[in-house]
Order: structure tokens, then C-alpha cells, then sequence
């Protein structure tokens, strides 16, 4: 039984020093994928479009932890870098943004530094980190938008309090070159683009369109608590998604169910669980 066992065991466990071999395959590949795939948006435009459909922004300092400040400045520079690959993004109907095809490999080749990277619900330093940010920010303008997620990821541990948060818990979308991505199809039936920058201290983003879109949407946090278990402490809440028309609700569905454990001791426990 054990040696059935070790047999289906990963080939990047049973032998450690692989892992990068396979990384990298794994890497080419989806980039051959991309770039072949017709689909996948590759244009952009420095005129942007007048309409604004979606807009937010977030702070570019938070305390997180006990993390070292000194990797939220390396996060302010690779976002830099990052945006400059993603400004003017056009998606058209039918086609479909990758954020790592927009931004390509995050190495010092290509300026980027040492940054935040949370690993295994760890905060670990690594070049290129501190890009979630950029792709929360991303997920969350997309949220209020007629389109499809079509990949999607999220941290599956809550690894600091809340600090400077201004928007519901679990609405983000953790990435990694370019194994975990963010993808987005565009189902509306004009184009949007995008638009971000930085100020002194925000991250700020728009989505734009070609056309004024006449409903609104409101994205509403339900049933949040904190939930102790033998296991653990876990983070459980819903989002909800409220359309709007003349400022009446015309449609209202749950979108998204998270349940992460917890890293940190929080100030309050909600539920307790045998």
C-alpha cells in the first residue's frame, strides 16, 4: 500500500530538486498557449475611451503583520512596472484578458525587485511580489462588470487583520507567473479598457467603455464570522451582487462563498464548532 502510494505521489514531491524543471515547462507552456490563442487580448491604445464604468482605489501602505515595511516599497515598484504593461488594455466583445499575458515574467531582467509574497499562507520575500494588489484591484473593478471570470484564484488562509481594508474580505485574486491567473472575458457587447496609476498613496484603477452603461452594481458583504474549530480559527462570509437600474434593484445573487483559516488571533470568535 505505501509504495502504491509513493507511485501516485507528485513527481515535484517524491523529487524536490524537479520542481523548478517543472515550473518551467509548465511556464512555456501556457505562454505558447497565449500567444497562439487568438482570443487572448494583445492591443492597447493611449487615447482612452470617455466612459468610466467602473472605478476603486486602494491604500499602497497597510500594516500587515510583522511583515518588513521595506518590501511594500519594493511592491510600489514592480506595480509600477506592471501597470505600464496593462495601460490602455483594450478587451473586446468576445475576447479575454490574462493578466500575465498583459504583464509577462516579473524578473530582474525586467526591473523588477524584491517584494511581498505569501506562500503556503506565509509571507515570504520574493522578486515580483507584491502584485496581488494590482490583480485584487483588477478582480474587484471586474466584479461590477457584465463579464465572465473565467480564472480565478484566492489565498486560501486569511494571513493578517484587517487594516486599511475598504473592501469585503475575499474578493481578491491571488496570482503567480503564469501559473495561477487572472482571466476575464469580455461579455458585454462593447469594449472596455483599462486604466491605472498610482498616487502618493493609492493604487487607483478604471475600466472604461466606449459606451454609458445605464446599470449600476453593488457588491454587499453577507453572514460574516469568525468560526472556531479543533482544526482552527476560519473566515466565512458571502458577497452578494446587487444590479441596479434608476436606482432601483432589478436583479440580486450571491456571488462568491469564502472560508479561509485563519493566521492570526482575531479580536472576536463568532461561532465556536465541536
Amino acid at each position: 500500500m505505501a509504495e502504491d502510494n509513493q507511485e501516485r505521489q507528485a513527481l515535484s514531491l517524491r523529487f524536490p530538486v524537479l520542481l523548478p524543471l517543472i515550473l518551467g515547462g509548465r511556464r512555456l507552456l501556457n505562454n505558447l498557449i497565449n500567444k497562439i490563442n487568438f482570443k487572448i487580448t494583445k492591443n492597447s491604445s493611449k487615447i482612452f475611451f470617455d466612459c468610466v464604468i467602473a472605478r476603486h482605489s486602494s491604500p499602497l501602505f497597510r500594516k500587515l503583520g510583522e511583515s518588513d515595511p521595506k518590501l511594500q516599497i519594493g511592491k510600489i515598484k514592480n506595480l509600477e512596472i506592471a501597470i505600464k504593461s496593462l495601460q490602455g488594455l483594450i478587451i473586446k466583445p468576445g475576447q479575454t484578458f490574462s493578466f500575465w499575458n498583459a504583464i509577462g515574467p516579473t524578473n530582474e531582467k525586467n526591473g523588477y525587485v524584491n517584494g511581498m509574497l505569501i506562500s503556503n499562507g506565509w509571507v515570504v520575500e520574493g522578486v515580483g511580489g507584491g502584485l496581488c494588489q494590482l490583480s485584487n484591484l483588477l478582480y474587484w473593478l471586474f466584479l461590477h462588470l457584465p463579464v465572465e471570470v473565467v480564472e480565478r484564484s484566492h489565498h486560501s488562509r486569511d494571513v493578517f487583520p484587517d487594516s486599511g481594508r475598504n473592501i469585503p474580505f475575499g474578493t481578491g485574486a491571488t496570482v503567480f507567473y503564469n501559473l495561477i491567473d487572472l482571466k476575464v472575458k469580455n461579455t458585454f457587447k462593447y469594449p472596455i479598457q483599462l486604466k491605472l496609476w498610482l498616487s502618493d498613496n493609492q493604487l487607483k484603477g478604471q475600466i472604461l467603455s466606449s459606451h454609458f452603461v445605464s446599470e449600476k452594481v453593488h457588491l454587499k458583504e453577507k453572514n460574516h464570522c469568525f468560526i472556531k474549530t479543533p482544526k482552527g480559527v476560519y473566515r466565512y462570509n458571502e458577497i452578494w451582487r446587487e444590479t441596479l437600474v434608476e436606482g432601483q434593484i432589478v436583479r440580486e445573487e450571491q456571488i462568491l462563498t469564502n472560508c479561509a483559516k485563519v493566521m492570526y488571533k482575531p479580536e472576536t470568535i463568532d461561532l465556536y464548532l465541536d
